[in-house]
Order: C-alpha cells, then sequence, then structure tokens
C-alpha cells in the first residue's frame, strides 16, 4: 500500500511531457546528398524523457526515412515531421525545414558562342553555371583572356578587342569552365547606321534591329559582334533590347536604341504608344456545381460539356441552347478526385483520371462519348497505374498520363478502347525522391511534359525528330529553371507550401507553361492552395527545339497561373483567386506582358451559388465555337464570350 503510494505521488510529481527538440534545427542538404536528423522528446522542465520512440516523416524535394535521415531530391525544402507518442500523454510532433541546395558547378553556358570584333570594340560576357542535374547556380564567375594584349577581360567578364588576333576568354565558376574564342579582324569600320532608323510601335511589338557597318570604300563588312542598349528619353519608360538586336518597349514613351562597333555608335528612334487590346466579356449561361469542380471538356461536336469533379462524378451539360446550359446525366467512378477529362478526336471516345478510390484501383476511365451527352463508362485501366493518375491526354488512339506513383508518363493504347493496354513509358533520369510529371500535352507528335522539379521536358513519341514513337518515347530536350528564385517572396512572407512547372500548351513556335504556386499550410489565416496561390505563366520559344529558351512572362498580380487553352491569337487562362484570364499573345513575344498591357479581358467567377459561394477559384478554360467555357473550383461553369470590339480609352 505504501509502495503503491510512492509510485503515485512520484508519478504526480514528474512533469508533463512538454516538446520534441529536432537536431539539426535548421540545416541544409545538396541534391542527391543525405542528412541524419536527431530528436529528443523533453518535458516540460527541458529534461530528457527517455525510452520513447520517435518516428519520422515528410514530404517536399526529398525524402525522410524512418530513422529521420533526409535524402536531398532536388532544390527547394523537405519537410521533417518528428511525431512521439507517450503513454498517458498527448501525441507530440514537431517540425524541421531542410534545405536542398543544388550540386556543384558541372557546367557552364556563357552568353556568346562566336564573337567577332573590330579593334576598339566593347562587350559584356555573362554566364549560367549548372549542376549535374541542370540546376541554376549563382556563383561568381571569373573570366581570363589567353593573350590579354589581343583581348582584355576584367575579371567580372568586360571584354575589349585591343588589337588584331584570336584570343580565347575562360569563364569558371567553381571547378566548372567555358569558354568562347574572340576574333579580332583588321576592320576598319568608317560608318555604322541602324534599320529602322525610326519606328512608331504600341507597347509589347518587338522590333528587330539590323545594324550595318561599311568601310571607308563603303564596302559592308559582315559578321562583326555589336553591342547593344536601349535608354528611355525623358527618363521616364522600360525597354530592352537583346544581344542579337531585338528592341520591345514595356511602357509607353520615347527610347533610344544604340548599337556600338569598334569606335562607333549609331542610334535609332522609338516611339511607343499604349497597346490598349482592353475588351469587355460578356456572362452567357452559368451551371452551379454542387461539388467542387475541377476540369471541363467540350465535345467536338459543341453539344455537349464534360464537368469533372474533386469528387466521384462527371457531369454531362447539355449546351445546345449556350444561355440555358442543363446537367442532363453524370458518370460516377469510385474516386476521391477525378481531374482531366477528354475524348478522341473524334468524339466516338472519352477518358478521365481518377484518384483517391477507395479499393486502391486508380489509374483511368473509358466512357463511350458517342451519344454526347449521355456518355457510359466502358472500360477502366489501373494495371501499372493503381497509384493514381492526376491528368491525362488523349492523342491518335493513345492516352498520356501521368503515373503518381513513380513519377513518370505512361502511354496507354485505347485502339480497343474495351481493352485498354500500356504500350511506352518515360520519366526523366533524376531518380531522388520528388521527381513527379504533372501535365501532359501532345501536338505534332511531340509530348510536352510539365515535370514540377524537372522544368519542361520535350518528348519525341512519333513526330521523328528522334526516332521515337509511343512505344519508345525518347528525350528531345529539356528547359530547367530556377523556381525557388523566382518565388523567394513567397517563401518569405508565408512559406512556400509547394511549386512546380505544372502545365504546358504548344502553340506555333511557343510553349506556354505554367507554374502552380502555393502557400505552405501553416500560412496563417489562409486555406493553403484554396486562397493564396501564385504564379506565372512563362513563354518559351522553341523555334530551335533543341534548345528551348524563356523569352517573355505573363504573371498576374490578384492569383496564380493554373490551367490554359491557346485559340487564335489569344491565350485563355484560370487564374484562381484572380478569376478568368484573357491576354493577347499576337506577333513576337518577348518580356513582360502584363507590363506591356497585353491583358485584354477578366472575369470574376463568383455568384452566390455553387459549392462555395462567392469565393471565386478559376481552374481553366476551353474555348469553342467563340464561346469560352471558364471552369471554377467553388462556383462551376461559366459560359462566356468576348466583346467584339475593343474597350474605348478614356
Amino acid at each position: 500500500m505504501v509502495a503503491g503510494m510512492l509510485l503515485l505521488a512520484l508519478f504526480q510529481q514528474a512533469p508533463p511531457v512538454g516538446r520534441i527538440e529536432i537536431t539539426p534545427a535548421q540545416a541544409e542538404v545538396q541534391v542527391g546528398q543525405t542528412l541524419q536528423m536527431s530528436a529528443r522528446v523533453l518535458d516540460a522542465n527541458g529534461n530528457p524523457v527517455p525510452n520513447v520512440k520517435v518516428i519520422w516523416f515528410g514530404d517536399g524535394e526529398g525524402a525522410v526515412d524512418s530513422t529521420g535521415l533526409v535524402r536531398g531530391g532536388f532544390r527547394g525544402y523537405v519537410q521533417v515531421v518528428a511525431m512521439a507518442v507517450v503513454p498517458g500523454s498527448k501525441r507530440l510532433t514537431q517540425e524541421a525545414r531542410v534545405k536542398v541546395t543544388p550540386a556543384p558547378a558541372a557546367a557552364l553556358d556563357l552568353n556568346y558562342t562566336v564573337i567577332k570584333l573590330a579593334p576598339g570594340s566593347r562587350l559584356t560576357l555573362t554566364g549560367t553555371a549548372r549542376s549535374a542535374q541542370g540546376d541554376i547556380r549563382y556563383d561568381p564567375i571569373s573570366f581570363t583572356s589567353s593573350k590579354p594584349l589581343v583581348v582584355g577581360v576584367t575579371a567580372d567578364g568586360r571584354v575589349q578587342a585591343l588589337r588584331t588576333g584570336t584570343a580565347v576568354i575562360t569563364g569558371l565558376a567553381g571547378k566548372a569552365q567555358a569558354s568562347v574564342s574572340v576574333d579580332v579582324v583588321a576592320a576598319a569600320p568608317a560608318s555604322i547606321a541602324l534599320t529602322p532608323a525610326t519606328a512608331a510601335v504600341k507597347t509589347g511589338d518587338v522590333i528587330r534591329y539590323a545594324a550595318v557597318v561599311k568601310d571607308r570604300a563603303g564596302k559592308t563588312i559582315e559578321g562583326l559582334t555589336p553591342r547593344w542598349s536601349v535608354a528611355a528619353i525623358g527618363g521616364t519608360g522600360a525597354g530592352q533590347v537583346d544581344a542579337d538586336g531585338a528592341f520591345v518597349a514595356e511602357e509607353q514613351g520615347s527610347y533610344t536604341v544604340t548599337v556600338s562597333v569598334g569606335t562607333l555608335t549609331a542610334d535609332a528612334t522609338v516611339q511607343a504608344a499604349a497597346r490598349h487590346v482592353g475588351r469587355g466579356i460578356e456572362v452567357v449561361g452559368r451551371v452551379p456545381i454542387k461539388e467542387r469542380g475541377a476540369e471541363v471538356w467540350v465535345h467536338p461536336n459543341g453539344k455537349c460539356v464534360y464537368y469533372s469533379t474533386i469528387s466521384d462524378l462527371v457531369y454531362a451539360i447539355d449546351v445546345t441552347t449556350p444561355s440555358s446550359p442543363r446537367i442532363v446525366d453524370s458518370m460516377k467512378i469510385d474516386a476521391r478526385i477525378i481531374n482531366d477529362v477528354m475524348t478522341t478526336e473524334d468524339g466516338k471516345y472519352g477518358v478521365f483520371s481518377r484518384e483517391g478510390a477507395s479499393n486502391r484501383k486508380n489509374g483511368i476511365a473509358i466512357f463511350d462519348a458517342s451519344d454526347a451527352c449521355h456518355p457510359k463508362v466502358i472500360a477502366d485501366y489501373n494495371a501499372t497505374v493503381t497509384g493514381g493518375v492526376h491528368s491525362s491526354f488523349i492523342y491518335k488512339d493513345h492516352v498520356f498520363l501521368t503515373d503518381d506513383a513513380t513519377g513518370s508518363m505512361r502511354v496507354i493504347s485505347i485502339k480497343d478502347p474495351y481493352n485498354p493496354r500500356e504500350v511506352g513509358r518515360w520519366q526523366t533520369s533524376q531518380t531522388e525522391s520528388g521527381r513527379y510529371v504533372h501535365d501532359i500535352d501532345v501536338k505534332d507528335g511531340l509530348a510536352y511534359l510539365s515535370y514540377w522539379n524537372d522544368g519542361l521536358n520535350i518528348v519525341d513519341v512519333g513526330n521523328g525528330i528522334k526516332g521515337g514513337t509511343p512505344e519508345k518515347p525518347v528525350l528531345v530536350s529539356q528547359l530547367k529553371y530556377d523556381l525557388d528564385h523566382l518565388y523567394r517572396r513567397v517563401d518569405d512572407m508565408y512559406g512556400l507550401g509547394g511549386r512546380g512547372t505544372h502545365t504546358a500548351w504548344r502553340h506555333k513556335n511557343y510553349v506556354f507553361i505554367a507554374d502552380e504556386v502555393y502557400a505552405s499550410k501553416s500560412a496563417k489565416g489562409h486555406e493553403a492552395g484554396n486562397d493564396l496561390t501564385w504564379g506565372r505563366l512563362q513563354v518559351v520559344d522553341v523555334s530551335d527545339i533543341m534548345k528551348p529558351k524563356i523569352v517573355a512572362w505573363y504573371e498576374p498580380t490578384d492569383g496564380g497561373v493554373h490551367n490554359v487553352w491557346v485559340a487564335g491569337d489569344s491565350l485563355y487562362m484560370g487564374n484562381y483567386q484572380g478569376g478568368g484570364r484573357v491576354v493577347d499573345i499576337s506577333g513576337e513575344l518577348k518580356g513582360d506582358l502584363l507590363r506591356q498591357g497585353r491583358e485584354i479581358a477578366w472575369l470574376f467567377t463568383a455568384d452566390s451559388s455553387g459549392s462555395r459561394p462567392r469565393a471565386t477559384f478559376t481552374w481553366g478554360a476551353v474555348v469553342k465555337d467563340g464561346l469560352i467555357y471558364f471552369n471554377d473550383i467553388n462556383t462551376g461553369l461559366w459560359i462566356t464570350r468576348l466583346e467584339k470590339k475593343e474597350r474605348p480609352v478614356p
């Protein structure tokens, strides 16, 4: 009895468990490397509590095993969680954030590959360092010349041609280096002229200047590398000119474009007026959806719309009369989320993706769409993608889909839609945790894969440029850019909950890629991923498909960028909390499209109806027969059209 009372007293006197202490609380690990974390359970007085098991897990751009070993997968962060359950006490958790940094510089790209100068010429060399995985690094680059009496260069890359001859300029970033040969020729430029000498444009219009250099005899000197610069007259305005002489004004105003060759210079003037492309947008029809909505697809015959849900339903909506749309049927399947829905080119069959099935058999469902407004599920496929399919795209009797479990693209033949089968697959070479293909667009036998941490990957699936087929896809090229650098202000303010290359659309010589960016789950006062989103639409020039490069961007100030659709010279976009957007993409694209005034129209897709009334969260858009179908996660379907005339400028 006395012993029992003593034990009870000791138990009552023991201070309660207070917290978990993770070591290190802040740390960094390189891509592909590991870091061992440790944890102690402490009581309210800060003393260790013995014999308490700590369970480890985490997510983000890496992996955490059961022992607390963190492996860096991709540049970004790994959110590490330690959890302990103490008998007689509450469950404790503690989080730590591990930054994943790029591996050391392994390659260096310089901004010039060929340089030919006249004596007296100047220009500036810059470069981009990358790791073995293609991650951009910001190592300082130091430059040296093999013949400083022929071509001088400062450590930071300012080049001057001193006398005729050839020299090699070498840039060094860490252990990575690259060189460019500089040929100083015995040319004697006597005159230089710019064409056009004067120009009147609208903001966003691109002028490609040509510099004509001649000697004293009036003979044109070919091949010299000029130096370009631009200045706003009067100090107001914003414009840019690149190394090829391409100029764009992003704000209205007057500009002077200058070219230098040797000791000569020439100027051209530009007057840029405001673009003024704004138009009104009219709501034609409306269908509130009681479930949270996802994707919309218009049947090729234009009479019926399929609307998937973040639930187990795909609705069929009769839009024969766009002003009076009505739900006429639905398809139901075991799923928690149905994302993409799409039909074959002829409209006979369709596919929708699914995730979160109760029996863990996810994959895709195939439906008969021959009676457009009364589709029927006829088959499913989950044999190799039961872990879940987020997105899919149908192209020539094949479904190109994303496999959640492995982060790979799978190719499913539906030549016999009742018996689908996998015929091919492809994935990026980087195998670390964090690889994830999010969306797929296929045009002319090329698949454009939005690979989250791995950027844009272009894969031959039947084009022939690399001998690829649906059965044996082959990589053509990759564009990887620094998402953390682009959205560091979001991280500073709220903490990044996620960011990645989300979707892509090929149009003419451009690929439009949208970055999805949202706040962390701990962002106070906001529902993560639903009320706070950001993102930039990147415009990628693929004129040289082997060397895709970002040339322009559109970044709204009031919301993120999600799914896009291009028709004619306009891009239509779901802007999440910013509503629906229409952007002018006519002509050549360069620089900041928002600043240039290329935004045509916007619509806040919110009213008193839907699953979450008065809460705009636009997913995307589809354009068909002059109508814009905006789908909003919270409020449902909006059928709209643009006014034909531009709005008058006040």
